[in-house]
């Protein structure tokens, strides 16, 4: 039986964090962002108090393309969303399970966010803060690190957000996991990356996954990743590859020209026997009424953006996608009930459909450890981590919390240049580390929240 709860608080504060090199995807160029770091106490049915934590940057211009829309505006949306699942959960002044908590504000936190304006998946951006730090406080609480936890269902997730699959699939999916010490990172070519860096990237890291970006001008795709192909094969490097077009693609016609430019050309033999999938290359209104036809015959596709609530993945899939991203700003429960249905559906014998690891920016410290131990939790075997390489490191960051970030995870960081930063060796992540107490991380939360300035209390935004 999973514990119940009553959430007594949630509060947040936020960080600014420069990035080292412009990140551009889509049609955005990213220099600089807000992390948030959100924190909330909650009482057991037993009488334990205890206190969680969770951080998320908030990507400009991903949750929201709206074109009418500036950067800073759709900033402004995900803090609205945050009020709103703020003031949700907290009115539910009784104890449920964590999921239980979640499960019962899902709809109404949607729907309030959709009367002004928001968009689903900037909507779900803040109860998948609250539930990530609710969960860090329930491990706290019981003294279970994440692995065992969720292995345990000590959230109590159930079916009633997916009629589709039943509490013992969900059930059996949770203990069936096992969890490994590495995951190898997908290095993300951004479209302002230079190519000729890639040989250099691998020999410094020894990454060989690359994620690579997509503008949705066939002409220039095919020309630039032609030349990406080019730069792989001459360096040697057992390669693998995704593409990501972040909703580029404006009609299934264009998306179609992407393929047959590939198929054609013998240049590109080699790089699409190494092609995994290809990530949310039309966009999300478009997503859900276009069939992907030949192309999800030849490409397996998946979703990212278009992910709107917990019925788009078999929605998808009818369509003719093969898997789904998991990220933790999109929730963590909508992640592992997604597994659960990719591995019922493969079992099943029929089309192997997958999750895959995908990331915004997860900064240094709760939000890539996080994040990255839901994906080592499924059992995903790389990820793209942009935060070492468009970041690095912990910028804006008391030395105190880097320090102890440092102390407690000795296999994820290392310091290089006087500064504190993600550890990549032979391509891969190393993270026995993150099996402690909490979700993922060694550092108390009351340490990272002492150095807030401008901590935004429960009853006020």
């Amino acid at each position: 039986m999973a514990p119940r709860l009553r959430i007594d608080s949630i509060a947040w504060f936020e960080r600014p964090v420069r990035f080292r090199i412009p990140f551009r995807f889509g049609a955005a160029t990213v220099t600089a962002a807000t992390q948030l770091f959100l924190f909330v106490e909650i009482e057991t049915g037993d009488g334990r108090h205890s206190l969680g934590a969770t951080a998320e940057l908030m990507v400009p211009k991903w949750f929201n393309k709206d074109p009418a829309l500036t950067p800073d505006q759709t900033v402004e949306q995900l803090r609205r969303a945050l009020v709103i699942a703020r003031d949700a959960y907290l009115e539910r002044q009784v104890t449920d399970t964590a999921f239980g908590h979640h499960a019962a504000c899902h709809a109404a936190v949607l729907q309030a966010c959709a009367r002004e304006g928001i968009p689903a998946l900037a909507a779900a951006f803040g109860p998948a803060q609250i539930d990530k730090a609710i969960l860090d406080a329930l491990l706290r609480a019981y003294g279970r690190d994440v692995f065992s936890g969720l292995g345990e269902n000590i959230v109590g997730l159930d079916a009633r957000l997916t009629p589709d699959i039943d509490d013992e699939i969900i059930g059996g999916y949770l203990r069936s996991r096992n969890p490994q010490p590495r995951i190898m990172v997908r290095h993300t070519v951004g479209m302002a990356d230079l190519i000729d860096a890639l040989p250099a990237i691998h020999a410094e890291s020894g990454c060989r996954y690359f994620k690579l970006k997509l503008s949705g001008d066939v002409a220039a795709d095919i020309g630039r990743l032609g030349d990406i192909a080019g730069t792989l094969d001459a360096g040697g490097i057992d390669y693998r590859v995704t593409l990501d077009a972040n909703e580029q693609y404006a009609s299934h016609d264009a998306l179609a020209g992407l393929g047959e430019g590939m198929l054609s050309r013998p240049q590109f033999e080699n790089f699409l026997q190494r092609l995994l999938y290809v990530e949310q290359p039309l966009p999300r209104d478009l997503t859900f009424s276009t069939p992907l036809g030949e192309f999800g015959k030849s490409f397996a596709v998946i979703v990212d953006e278009g992910e709107s609530d917990y019925d788009s993945f078999p929605n998808a899939v009818a369509l003719g996608y093969r898997g789904i991203s998991s990220k933790a700003c999109k929730g963590i429960y909508k992640s592992l009930l997604n597994g659960a249905r990719a591995a019922r559906w493969s079992a099943a014998g029929g089309t192997r459909t997958f999750l895959a690891g995908e990331d915004l920016t997860c900064q240094a410290g709760l939000a890539v450890q996080q994040d990255t131990a839901l994906l080592a939790f499924h059992g995903i075997a790389h990820s793209e981590r942009n935060g070492h390489h468009y970041v690095g490191g912990f910028p804006a960051t008391p030395a105190e919390e880097v320090r102890a970030f440092r102390i407690a995870h000795p296999d994820l960081y290392e310091e290089r240049d006087g500064q504190v930063r993600l550890a990549i060796g032979a391509g891969a992540l190393t993270i026995g580390s993150l099996t402690q107490v909490g979700f993922a991380s060694g550092v108390d939360p009351a340490l990272i929240r002492s150095a807030a300035t401008d901590l935004r209390p429960s009853a006020e935004h």
